[in-house]
């Protein structure tokens, strides 16, 4: 990896490895996010740049387990992975980046979501945690500055680092997340199997998305809780019968009462509206980024004078060095490409079937 630094020494790099470094998106205790546009395809990304001096053992591990998770998902509402850049001090995760930015922000400069609004979102949330607990995997920190929204203001889940590993037999008992998102048994330090907590985080997340309020608040963290661990809440007047009782369904104590993502699915509020065309997992799409990959897209790697065999070579040992990021970011255009003229050709039939109006 190549770093370049302005002169001045102190200041951060204005070019990472094959990037342009334009601003900061966002700041942590050990981690800043660029904003940064690939030289050769000309795509934004957003860069985390942690520095490993000031991480301890336990936060490292955090860093490498994200990185771990984020490798094995494919699914288009969770930001993608790129690339994973490494040096003595620092590292760099070059992720998808979504220029609108975080739901929380959202909802505090427009307010609340209609329920149609809401719904079509919460079935994006919904379909990408569906994936990853098929695959075994619970996020463990579900909240609205988590859930980011792309150019399309499509929903799209980041910040893997709480993330594991479960067996529906087996017991985690870490806790993680934010208090107002915070399942009761993690606040009792009780021992959960996973998707329950995440399930109970999704409850939390409906109710911001339909009323711009937390359901749980309080001015301390004893005091919330006592309001999480008594599982009251107010439910405002302009919210329908059918919104209130899914989200009671979700935010119940009793982790083995609370619903299921299959309830959840299913749910008269999640099907008042045709349910959106979810994502499918196709192994051709997974066969796309590793083991099969597509030769359009190579041979336009191949144009660019880079060399295929190595790209062949970082997709099957998921390197996720700079041949994986160029023909990732070259597949998710050829996809974006695909998607609008599929587009384009639904708007066409939509108005050819169209009856003649007066308006």
């Amino acid at each position: 990896m190549s770093t370049d630094k302005p002169a001045g020494g102190g200041k951060p790099p204005v070019k990472v490895g094959f990037y342009d470094i334009e601003k900061t998106i966002g700041k942590g205790n050990f981690a800043v996010v660029k904003l940064a546009r690939h030289r050769i395809t000309k795509t934004e990304v957003a860069i985390k740049i942690i520095d490993k001096s000031q991480l301890d053992a336990s936060n490292l591990q955090k860093v490498h387990r994200e990185v771990k998770v984020l490798k094995t998902l494919d699914h288009p509402h969770i930001v993608k992975l790129y690339q994973v850049m490494e040096s003595k001090n620092m590292i760099y995760l070059v992720s998808e980046y979504a220029r609108n930015g975080e739901m929380f922000d959202y909802i505090a400069r427009y307010g609340r979501m209609s329920e149609t609004m809401a719904r079509r979102k919460f079935w994006q949330i919904l379909s990408a945690v569906d994936y990853c607990h098929s695959r075994h995997i619970v996020h463990r920190d579900l909240k609205a500055e988590n859930l980011l929204l792309d150019g399309n203001m499509n929903m799209k889940i980041a910040d893997w680092g709480f993330s594991n590993y479960y067996t529906p037999d087996g017991h985690l008992n870490t806790w993680c997340g934010s208090p107002p998102y915070a399942a009761p048994e993690v606040f009792e330090g009780k021992k959960y199997t996973g998707p329950e907590i995440d399930i109970w985080s999704l409850g939390v997340v409906l109710y911001v998305l339909v009323c711009g309020a937390l359901p749980f608040d309080g001015a301390t963290l004893p005091a919330l809780r006592d309001r999480v661990l008594s599982g009251r809440f107010r439910i405002p007047y302009f919210m329908s019968s059918d919104c209130e009782h899914l989200v009671r369904k979700m935010l119940v104590l009793d982790p083995n009462r609370r619903y299921k993502i299959d309830h959840i699915k299913r749910h008269r509020w999640m099907q008042t509206d045709e349910p959106p065309r979810l994502y499918l997992d196709n192994p051709t799409v997974r066969a796309e980024r590793t083991t099969d990959p597509n030769e359009q897209v190579l041979r336009v790697m191949q144009e660019l004078g880079i060399d295929t065999a190595r790209a062949r070579e970082s997709l099957l040992t998921e390197a996720y060095d700079n041949y994986t990021a160029i023909y990732l970011l070259l597949l998710e255009r050829l996809k974006q490409h695909r998607s609008s003229l599929q587009g384009d050709k639904q708007t066409s039939l939509d108005q050819s079937t169209q009856r003649e109006t007066a308006i």
